[in-house]
């Protein structure tokens, strides 16, 4: 993917999205050509002349200034990933790039599985920026079970290949469409953020040839964080939850974040939380009973 294509693509989007009494424009006429904001009103807003904005849009960022990319935020009335993603996406066009990439790990370190394992009354993950899931606590791969289940041996566990290649998604996923585009723009930022992963990029190939749902939500370019919010789920054997989660970057190990979910004190769902943990200990002790 080229990052001119990725800036002309972006902005494009953006600009589509604001309407001229959004951006407290006279909308002259009632026969617009174009979906939101012409280009010549985007560059009044931003301050610059319609050319150099045609520049811009067309991917030419060259040594474009703070100054103007905060103008462009502002113009198209961008929330903070969008402010993150263009920054990244100009830092991605420069003649010089401070560093270069650095390949996540794909292990997890013991101190880390530790403090997963030590997280026992909460499902835990340690993924890393391409949604592989390298570390779990039990009941982590319990809640998740539907997704571990169908993984050939030697494979990664992946949400985003589960999501949008397994049927099971659709059940597991209360709200699938949510989820789908949540992920999507989850993945539109980890891009921005590091274009040069190539194990990321193949991922994104793969997605797009297999996936024409995946392939329309990531032409829309939208991005957002994954810090914290909700999951609806449908387990198999304990129905409906209602989670929280809570995502830790880990400044250690680039690339990998720790994922803890949560209930409401005294919910359904922790109980079905502490149901959930009940089967997971009977089926590994029965898998042990198996194995002697």
């Amino acid at each position: 993917m080229d990052p001119r294509d990725d800036i002309r693509e972006f902005l494009t989007s953006r600009r589509a999205k604001i309407t001229p009494e959004q951006a407290k424009l006279p909308a002259y006429g009632g026969n617009r050509r174009v979906a939101g904001l012409r280009r010549e009103e985007v560059a009044m807003l931003a301050g610059v002349s319609v050319d150099y904005y045609t520049k811009l849009e067309r991917g030419n960022f060259g040594s474009v200034s703070e100054g103007v990319l905060e103008a462009l935020v502002r113009a198209l009335q961008l929330d903070a990933p969008e402010r993150e993603h263009l920054f990244h996406l100009a830092n991605a066009t420069a003649t010089i790039k401070p560093g270069g990439h650095r390949e996540a790990s794909p292990h997890v370190r013991q101190a880390v599985q530790r403090v997963v394992d030590g997280l026992a009354d909460a499902p835990a993950f340690v993924r890393n920026n391409r949604r592989d899931l390298l570390a779990s606590n039990a009941l982590g791969r319990a809640l998740y079970s539907p997704i571990y289940e169908d993984v050939p041996p030697g494979q990664p566990v992946n949400t985003v290949c589960f999501l949008f290649f397994n049927p099971k998604a659709r059940v597991f996923f209360r709200d699938w469409n949510k989820a789908a585009a949540d992920v999507v723009a989850n993945l539109r930022t980890e891009v921005g953020r590091d274009p040069h992963d190539r194990l990321l990029q193949e991922l994104i190939g793969e997605l797009l040839a297999g996936s024409a749902e995946f392939s329309a939500h990531w032409a829309s370019h939208d991005v957002r964080y994954h810090d914290t919010g909700f999951k609806t789920v449908h387990h198999p054997e304990v129905g409906d939850l209602d989670l929280t989660f809570e995502t830790m970057d880990l400044p250690a190990d680039p690339g990998q974040a720790l994922i803890v979910y949560g209930a409401e004190p005294a919910s359904a769902t922790e109980a079905s939380l502490r149901l959930l943990a009940s089967w997971a200990a009977t089926t590994a002790a029965e898998a042990r009973a198996d194995a002697k």
